[in-house]
């Protein structure tokens, strides 16, 4: 083996590595996104057309909730993003503190906001469901709590993120709560089963057929599937969105220095 090769063995990644870095270029990310924010767009408009038709006016009241059922194709996926967009945030954060992959932390940083809309929702629109069915805005059962302090997580991740001079720190910062609070995410999960809560227990992803009818689980997913796309969509332009105004700080700064040396 020649002593180029042996260089060239060393110095490019393994093959997953490379395959994870390949959309690590700036460039190379935009023009993707490009191609695929008019898409994602255009069907998370139609999803959920579609699903509040079929929410509002389709399904059937409840036979004990009455119309008041209605506030869960809201709440429920509003709920389930909450969970996935702070999953998306943990995983991105262990590649970038593992690989150092610019675009994880990017994505990561990206997504706080918008998790901690959709958990603020899920909150809201809880509250406001459990009035009726529960005689109270608010009790401090598992799964609320929880909820409650994945929000605060969102928020805490945000704050840390820009809390440090060295933006460096910030970011590693943030990365480590991310992964540390994910702990939280089960617990979530699992409270209804764990503990005894007001909130039923799962009756979506149970295994079998089940237990909501098909007449509000359709509704029911076709809104989580436009909750999903719409997160997808803001996530892209949130990046997208970083990286210009990256670009163009990086532009001033070589304007002033250009300036400076003049």
């Amino acid at each position: 083996m020649s002593s180029e090769t042996a260089t060239d063995t060393h110095t490019r990644p393994a093959g997953g590595r490379r395959s994870l870095h390949r959309f690590a270029n700036p460039g190379r990310f935009q023009r993707l996104a490009d191609a695929v924010i008019p898409w994602t767009g255009a069907l998370t408009v139609v999803c959920l057309a579609a699903g509040l038709v079929m929410a509002l006016w389709l399904s059937p009241a409840d036979y004990q909730q009455g119309e008041s059922v209605r506030i869960m194709y809201v709440h429920v996926p509003a709920a389930w993003l909450s969970l996935f967009v702070y999953t998306t945030i943990a995983v991105a954060s262990a590649v970038a503190l593992v690989w150092r992959h610019p675009l994880a932390d990017l994505a990561a940083r990206a997504a706080s906001p918008v998790g901690a809309a959709f958990t603020f929702l899920a909150l809201v629109t809880g509250s406001l469901w459990g009035k009726p069915m529960w005689g109270t805005w608010w009790v401090w059962d598992a799964r609320l709590t929880s909820v409650l302090v994945l929000f605060f997580l969102y928020l805490g991740h945000m704050a840390i993120a820009n809390a440090f001079e060295d933006t460096g720190r910030g970011r590693r910062a943030a990365a480590i709560l991310a992964l540390v609070g994910f702990v939280n995410v089960p617990i979530i999960k699992f409270s209804v089963d764990w503990w005894n809560t007001l909130h039923q227990p799962a009756s979506v992803s149970r295994v079998g057929t089940p237990a909501i009818d098909a007449s509000m689980l359709w509704p029911l997913l076709v809104m989580a599937l436009g909750f999903t796309l719409f997160f997808v969509t803001l996530l892209l332009v949130r990046m997208k969105s970083d990286l210009m105004g990256a670009r163009l700080r990086n532009l001033r700064l070589m304007q002033v220095q250009r300036g400076e040396g003049g």
